[in-house]
This record gives structure tokens, C-alpha cells and sequence, in this order.
């Protein structure tokens, strides 16, 4: 057997996932749960949070709304694809070299469950960190065969056992093999757009990278939500950007807007989302009332 063929026979393996000592049984399909103040969806929702322009708010926004999901008493898990971990920083999760991580479940077919850890601020929130290990995974799947498909076959295998409503998928600013391994586990993308100057530089290449994956690697992928971030309220600047994107995604545009917010960049300073770091400041409410939007939309999405 070739070293490529190995390595898929492990997403192959009937027991890959099942029986696993250290499962966390919380997560478990058949495990009851108190009804949640927020929409459940009939079907887990996987989100690829993406835009391949950085400083966009776009980590802040996978993690914040993720918090604010299950804050309402979902189960949400984030996968941090990205190599500067900083979603696992925010949602304080150790993600020092060697943790085993999202390198472990692309490169070396690790099951998904087992690298999992909880955040400890938020009940029902669980995380799929990323090391520094992450930035040579693109190296090492190279000559894997089917490395378009690693996590989504990762998850696939993950929800045979387990289930959550939720899975945020935070990507690198680019669009590598990572982001396309995102891209395909993936069913919908939300986009974080901030409203400052250029704010649609970088979206147009994302959306044709968006169509060359539905038509050649996932027809399910849907473009269902663009969050404005950073918006300053003090400037016609912002108004004039939030009406430019309004107009060019009418239907997935939220309503709430986040705005620029000074509690929201020190939260991940102190491990922490701003919905725990301070709750009432004006990002965290408003980044509450984006993942109180995304739930009510979602009902009766698959």
C-alpha cells in the first residue's frame, strides 16, 4: 500500500471516530439537553468564516458569534484553520506547538473528537485548535490523496457519533489548501466585510473561488451571510460603504452592524471573547444580536 493510500484507509476505518475513551459524552447524538433560548436548526450548520483580505474582523467574528451561539444554549464547535491560532487564543484553549490539532486531523488522519477541547468560559462550546504545526500542512498534503476533502471526511466520520448545531470554520486570510479544505466541509460562507475604504477588495476573487468549488468540489456551498464590522458611525465614510454592500448582498447582508469597538480588540488579549470579557459594551451586544440573527435565519436550513 502507498503512503497516500494509508493515509486514506484511516478516514476508511469503521471504528475511526466510534468507542473513543476520552469522547466527550456531552456531545454525543443521543445525550438530552435543556431546550435552548435560540432557533435550533433542524440540521448542523457548518460556517466557513472567510474573506482573503486580513484586518477585517474576521477571526473576532468566528469566535464572538460562536460564543453568542452558545451562550444561547446551542452546541457550537469552532475549527481554527488558521496557523496564528488565534481563535484558539480568544476562546482560551491551549494551542502551544505540539497540541494536538488540526494538523493531527488533515495531515495525519487523527480523529476529530479526540482533539477537541472545551472552552472553559462557555458551556457548550468546543474547540478544534490550531498550532503553529498548521502553517507546514499545506507541505504535507501535498501528496495526499484527496487533500481537498481531509476535514470535511473528518467531520463526516465526527457526526456518525457526535452532534452539534453549529461548526465556525475560521480560515487564514488567503486561499490556500486550508481555506479550500474549509471551502469543501463547508455548506454555507459568511463573509466579514469592514466598512472602511476597499472594503469589497478581495471578495470579488473569493466569490470565484466560491464558484470554481461548487462546480468542481461542494454543489452545496451557499453564500448566506456577510457581517459589516468596524463600522464608525461618525463617518459618512461607513454609511457609504454599508450602503455600497447592502446593495451588492441584499438578502445576506445582517441587519446588525458591529461597530468599531475598543472592548472588542482587548478581549482576546485576556483569552477571552468580548461576550465574556465584557458583555455590555456595545460590541458585545451587538456582536449577541448578529449570532441571535444568524440563528433565526437558519431555521429550516440544511
Amino acid at each position: 500500500m502507498t503512503e497516500g493510500a494509508a493515509r486514506r484507509a484511516a478516514y476508511d476505518e469503521p471504528e475511526f471516530g466510534a468507542n473513543v475513551p476520552d469522547a466527550p459524552d456531552d456531545l454525543a447524538i443521543d445525550v438530552p439537553r435543556e431546550t435552548p433560548t435560540l432557533p435550533q436548526p433542524d440540521a448542523p450548520r457548518v460556517m466557513v468564516v472567510a474573506n482573503q483580505k486580513g484586518g477585517v474582523g474576521k477571526t473576532t467574528t468566528a469566535v464572538n458569534i460562536a460564543a453568542g451561539l452558545a451562550m444561547g444554549g446551542l452546541r457550537v464547535l469552532v475549527v481554527d484553520m488558521d496557523p496564528q491560532g488565534n481563535a484558539s487564543t480568544a476562546l482560551g484553549v491551549d494551542h502551544e506547538e505540539g497540541t494536538t490539532g488540526a494538523y493531527e486531523v488533515l495531515v495525519d488522519g487523527h480523529p476529530l473528537v479526540d482533539a477537541l477541547q472545551r472552552c472553559a468560559d462557555i458551556p457548550g462550546l468546543w474547540v478544534l485548535p490550531a498550532t503553529i504545526d498548521l502553517a507546514g500542512a499545506e507541505v504535507g498534503l501535498v501528496a495526499t490523496v484527496s487533500r481537498e476533502t481531509r476535514l470535511r471526511s473528518a467531520l463526516d466520520v465526527f457526526f456518525r457519533d457526535f452532534y452539534v448545531d453549529y461548526v465556525i470554520i475560521d480560515c487564514p486570510p488567503s486561499l490556500g489548501l486550508l481555506t479550500l479544505n474549509a471551502l469543501v466541509a463547508a455548506k454555507e460562507i459568511m463573509i466579514p466585510i469592514q466598512c472602511e475604504y476597499y472594503a469589497l477588495e478581495g471578495v470579488t476573487q473569493l466569490l470565484r473561488t466560491i464558484n470554481l468549488v461548487k462546480g468542481r468540489l461542494n454543489d452545496e456551498l451557499t453564500l448566506t451571510t456577510v457581517v459589516l464590522t468596524m463600522f464608525d458611525g461618525r463617518t459618512n465614510l461607513s454609511s457609504q460603504v454599508a450602503d455600497e454592500v447592502r446593495t451588492h448582498f441584499a438578502r445576506e447582508v445582517l441587519d446588525t452592524v458591529i461597530p468599531r469597538s475598543v472592548r472588542v480588540a482587548e478581549a482576546p488579549s485576556y483569552g477571552q471573547t468580548v461576550l465574556t470579557y465584557q458583555l455590555a459594551s456595545v460590541g458585545a451586544q451587538a456582536y449577541h444580536k448578529a449570532a441571535v440573527e444568524i440563528a433565526e435565519r437558519g431555521v429550516g436550513v440544511h
